[in-house]
């Protein structure tokens, strides 16, 4: 065999020009630039019509999204409750269903497309599926608890107290799926050997997961964190289907959304609070990546 390496033609050269340069590009349109612009408009003053009409405004728009404006607090606080109940329900929850589905039970594949399906479908369907569950005179919930149609009825989406629980349970049925397939993977490529000396050393089934097969899913392990704190911070899509995100279920990717879009946008506001965003998402993903590259290192 030659040990000759060959050498790229010009119209090789070419092919991988424009393989590298169009995802590029499509990558900097839609992604990098967008992002570049909100930075610089976060510092603006801008009713967005034209640009002669953009005015500096310093750091006065964080400061009014930080101190001035009545739900940015709340927004925060509903989407700490919402990472508390990915990372403490709905994760345990899909780790629990992997665990079982890789016990070799009977219809063990129809199990995982049953819990697997919801993480099919997009979250406004979601939505949409869960309001008929939560509807409060017609919906199924209300009609188990035979109170359907009657004065103590519960709202479920226009109670506030009440409505937040009620997207989170709806979220974390999508949820749970998604991290359950995660955990299933990384238990199927766990090297069977592992679990057979914990059995020889004398170590029961909860001994042999908790002190070994957890530990020994490092990498799954940090991605499921990842991954839950992005979709704790970027929740939107339930909330918004459900009341566009007011009486109990602000967030902060709503309130982006409500003052760049729509009647009344502000839209300096709305770039600082995307930017806020931003900076809060960037933290696990960037924390992932330096312990990926040192570990590659």
């Amino acid at each position: 065999m030659s040990g000759r390496v060959r050498r790229l033609t010009g119209g090789d050269r070419a092919v991988l020009t424009v393989m590298v340069a169009i995802p590029t590009l499509i990558q900097a349109v839609l992604i990098w630039i967008p992002t570049l612009l909100s930075i610089g408009l976060s510092f603006t003053h801008w009713n967005g019509l034209a640009v002669s009409d953009i005015k500096s405004a310093g750091l006065g728009n964080y400061r009014f999204a930080l101190e001035d404006y009545p739900p940015f607090w709340p927004a925060i606080w509903h989407n700490v409750i919402w990472l508390a109940f990915l990372a403490l329900v709905a994760t345990p929850l899909g780790l629990l269903l992997a665990v079982l589905l890789d016990q070799q039970i009977k219809g063990t594949r129809l199990y995982q497309s049953i819990f697997f399906t919801p993480v099919m479908l997009s979250l406004v369907l979601v939505g949409i599926i869960w309001q008929l569950v939560y509807a409060r005179d017609e919906g199924l919930l209300n009609n188990v608890l035979g109170t359907a149609g009657k004065p103590n009825a519960v709202d479920w989406f226009g109670d506030p107290h009440v409505n937040l629980w009620a997207a989170l349970v709806a979220t974390g049925w999508r949820h749970a799926g998604y991290i359950m397939i995660l955990y299933l993977a990384g238990l199927k490529g766990l090297d069977p050997t592992l679990r057979e000396a914990a059995s020889v050393d004398g170590a029961n089934r909860r001994q042999t997961f908790f002190r070994v097969v957890f530990p020994a899913m490092r990498q799954i392990n940090i991605l499921v964190v990842v991954i839950t704190f992005i979709e704790a911070l970027r929740a939107f899509d339930i909330a918004w289907v459900i009341n566009h995100g007011t009486n109990g279920l602000e967030l902060l990717s709503i309130l982006v959304i409500q003052n760049l879009v729509g009647e009344g946008q502000v839209i300096g506001v709305g770039s600082a609070l995307a930017v806020l965003l931003l900076i809060v998402s960037l933290i696990p993903i960037v924390i992932y990546l330096m312990r990926t590259f040192r570990r590659a290192d």
